[in-house]
């Protein structure tokens, strides 16, 4: 499929830089290349060039690539121009470039929507393609890889593929049960496949919290009573002045959060107002707040004054707890090894110890949640909802006591087609706009 424009773009980072990449893509991009480079070059080579304007100013000297159509991102020819990274260059080159009759600025997400609607990726690919360019941490970027790979495509296609076999074989008994070349009741096997196929897709669904660790955060909330040092310890793991220190009692009244990369695993640092009986208005506000934090958190960190315990009450949720003993520096040696017996960690922000263990742990914790990422895993809350369709037809399609086979076939079509909208195997216009409206521009 060839679109009727030509669109460009500039692909690489923020201006200024070294170098920058403009890529154009459609019918125009030979001609484009032509008349700016001086010449065509040969596909898929790096080419060094003085770049001209139509009425031959020169706009830049510097690399020019060619991928003809099909074998391209997009499908179409496509060109990239690397040119020196100022502001200036990149928006006279990208002036000449757009001056050419039916070329024009590319909109967000339009060259990858071109790869897809030229059959050179899937929605799930795309998807992952757009988690990749987003990617901060190791483990993000893994992740994406992994999809972008083709790994979570080929398992919903192979489900899809099991399920049109299973109504194929459900209907050949419904037209020829009388004819000799068709088996004898393949309903068994049939069902007994299908019904292994929903608890794959369960166990699969299940993997979608870890997906969504990897993606947005482990998180980790800050508890404690008031002045229990809560926001000192979040200054020390954030190491800078993200919240007050004060010794009055209340100062944190709202969320404050934090992202850490810790061994490749983003970590989502979240302090929180001190927890006590009878506050102020507002300081209630925040303390309402931070115990609905605390209530969707993975791990709970409860620091306690190791001088001055203070009674913080029942806490919500079902999250891992570690229990902090802080300000062990106003501890002598036998005190602070007594105090150490009482809780998981101790720590003194002042001096630095035990604060390089605490990071260890969460990161430890971290890691064990998300466990191995070469597992095959929902990326997108969509995913899980049509998979979660996809479930709902096969147990209707698989209940002994539905009637007619006629309409337990169709249950299964039903599934392969929610399947099949994941990856975008059946029309799904109606998402495309949402899903490529994420990326950016050049992209």
């Amino acid at each position: 499929m060839i679109s009727g424009d030509s669109i460009v773009a500039l692909s690489s980072g923020r201006l200024p830089a070294g170098v920058a990449v403009l890529r154009i893509s459609g019918p125009q991009t030979r001609f484009v290349v032509e008349t700016i480079a001086g010449g065509m070059v040969k596909a898929r080579a790096a080419v060094l060039r003085r770049f001209r304007a139509p009425d031959g100013s020169v706009l830049d000297s510097g690399l020019v690539v060619f991928f003809p159509g099909p074998a391209s991102f997009t499908g179409e020819d496509v060109a990239e121009f690397h040119v020196h990274g100022g502001r200036a260059v990149v928006a006279r080159m990208l002036e000449a470039i757009v001056a050419f009759d039916g070329v024009r600025q590319a909109e967000p997400g339009e060259f990858t929507r071109r790869a897809f609607l030229n059959g050179k990726v899937d929605l799930v690919e795309t998807e992952a393609l757009a988690d990749l360019v987003n990617a901060e941490t190791e483990a993000q970027r893994r992740f994406a890889i992994r999809n972008a790979e083709g790994a979570q495509s080929a398992l919903y296609l192979g489900w899809r593929r099991r399920l049109i076999h299973a109504r194929a074989m459900i209907e050949a008994e419904i037209d020829f049960a009388d004819e000799d070349d068709v088996p004898g009741s393949v309903s068994d096997t049939v069902w007994s496949d299908v019904r292994a196929m929903i608890a794959e897709i369960d166990r699969h669904v299940a993997g979608f919290r870890t997906a969504e660790i990897i993606r947005d955060g482990f998180e980790v909330v800050i508890l404690g009573a008031p002045n229990a040092g809560k926001s000192s310890l979040f200054n020390a793991l954030a190491r800078r002045d993200a919240a007050i220190v004060t010794d009055e009692p209340g100062t944190t009244r709202d969320l404050l959060e934090v992202l850490l990369d810790l061994d490749g695993m983003r970590v989502r640092l979240t302090d929180t107002a001190g927890l006590r009986d009878a506050p102020g208005k507002v300081e209630a506000i925040g303390i309402e707040k931070a115990l609905a934090k605390a209530d969707r958190a993975d791990l709970l960190l409860l620091l306690e004054d190791i001088l001055s315990p203070g009674d913080v009450g029942p806490l919500p949720g079902a999250a891992a707890l570690l229990r902090v003993g802080t300000k062990v520096d106003l501890l002598d040696e036998q005190a602070a090894q007594e105090a150490a017996s009482r809780y998981d960690l101790v720590i003194s922000t002042v001096r630095g110890t035990g604060v390089e263990a605490l990071l260890a742990e969460i990161g430890r914790r971290a890691a064990e949640a998300v466990g191995d990422i070469g597992d095959v895993l929902p990326s997108r809350l969509r995913h899980v909802e049509l998979l979660g369709e996809a479930n709902r037809h096969l147990l209707r399609a698989t209940d002994d006591g539905a009637e007619g086979q006629e309409l337990r076939a169709e249950e299964l079509r039903l599934g392969a087609d929610r399947l099949g909208r994941i990856v975008g195997a059946i029309d799904v216009e109606d998402m495309l706009d949402v899903i490529f409206g994420q990326f950016c521009i050049g992209k």
